[in-house]
């Protein structure tokens, strides 16, 4: 039994015990979260695939961790012109872990 569930403008393919990094949401350590976004539920029934959502689907999740991702150095560089820029960027994640699926 799988879903696919979209948060923080991505779509990912969850599975019941599944860890996964998911754009910043606003809430705590230990909280749960659900969502109901679910674009498809596959269950020992069938497919289901909303349009374009799953009617009354729902994704229970808990807030296991809020870190920031490991850093991303962007270097811009142009030819002949001494002209270098470096920057680093590191992007705040929420680690959540899929529990129910209904």
């Amino acid at each position: 039994m799988y879903a696919v569930i979209e948060t923080g403008g991505k779509q990912y393919t969850v599975h019941e015990g599944d860890l996964v990094k998911v754009e910043k949401l606003d809430a705590n350590e230990g909280d749960s979260v659900s969502f109901d976004k679910v674009l498809l539920v596959q269950e020992e029934g069938g497919l289901k695939v909303g349009k374009p959502y799953v009617e009354g689907a729902k994704v229970e999740a808990k807030v296991l961790k809020q870190a920031k991702d490991k850093k991303v150095i962007v270097y811009k560089f142009k030819a002949k012109k001494n002209e270098r820029k470096k920057k680093g960027h590191r992007q705040p994640y929420t680690l959540v872990e899929i529990g129910k699926l209904a």
